[in-house]
Formats: C-alpha cells, structure tokens, sequence
C-alpha cells in the first residue's frame, strides 16, 4: 500500500475538472511499524504533515470521524477505524500532493507505519447543505 497505488490515470480520466472530496477509510496497525507508539500515534504524526499540504494546495479537512459500526452491509472487510473527508479544488491538487517529493518522503512514510489499509475514494458533489470555498 503506498503512493505507488495511487491512480492517477483513473483521476485523469474523471472528466471533472472542478472540486472533489476525498472520502478516507483507514484500518490502523495496533502498533506503529516503526515501534513509535501505537497506529494511531503514527497516523497523528502523518496528518500533521499533510493538513499544511492539503492547505497550501486550495484544500480544507472537511470532517473526520471514527468507525464505529456496518450500519447496512457485510461486517466482512469492512470494519475501519477512521474516516475523514477532505476538500480538494481538483483532482489535479490532490495528484500534485501526493506526488510531490514531499510528501513522498516526509508524510507517507508514518501513514504506512501507522494504516494497515487506507482506501480513498474521489467524490464528485452531487448534492450539499454545505458551502465550500
């Protein structure tokens, strides 16, 4: 798991050039791969860098929650310990963010000490009672 999952032919090929929410869903190792504390520990380390990131690129953390239960599905696979929604002005911000040597080698390397799956999923806003921006 790492940037090297990143699809950004998929992103290129959206088609929406406008503002997008990432929807994150992180699963955390119960203790960090570096011995740094625990998952969550390394996670925190992970944001701390990245929000400034997201920030200078036009975007905003929207809102971030833990999991607490499947309301409507299979339990199976889908057991996450924390999501977060974050705002990006394009797709293109969020590629250059995650691409950029920063990030690379600053940020991901606590985000893989610390998921042990981190799944993000681009949104296209069909309907809001929230103004962004």
């Amino acid at each position: 798991m790492g940037v090297d999952l990143l699809n950004i032919r998929g992103l290129e090929q959206l088609g929406h050039q406008g503002p997008v929410v990432m929807v994150n869903l992180m699963r955390f190792h119960p203790r960090s791969l570096d011995g740094d504390g625990s998952g969550w520990d390394a996670y925190l380390r992970y944001s701390a860098l990245t929000v400034p990131m997201i920030k200078a690129r036009g975007g905003t953390l929207l809102w971030t929650g833990d999991a607490k239960a499947v309301a409507l599905g299979r339990p199976d696979g889908n057991q996450w310990d924390y999501l977060a929604l974050v705002h990006y002005p394009s797709a293109a911000a969020f590629i250059d963010m995650m691409t950029s040597a920063d990030y690379e080698n600053r940020c991901d390397p606590h985000r893989r000490n610390g998921c042990a799956e981190h799944v993000i999923i681009c949104t296209k806003e069909s309907y809001s009672k929230f103004r962004i921006g």
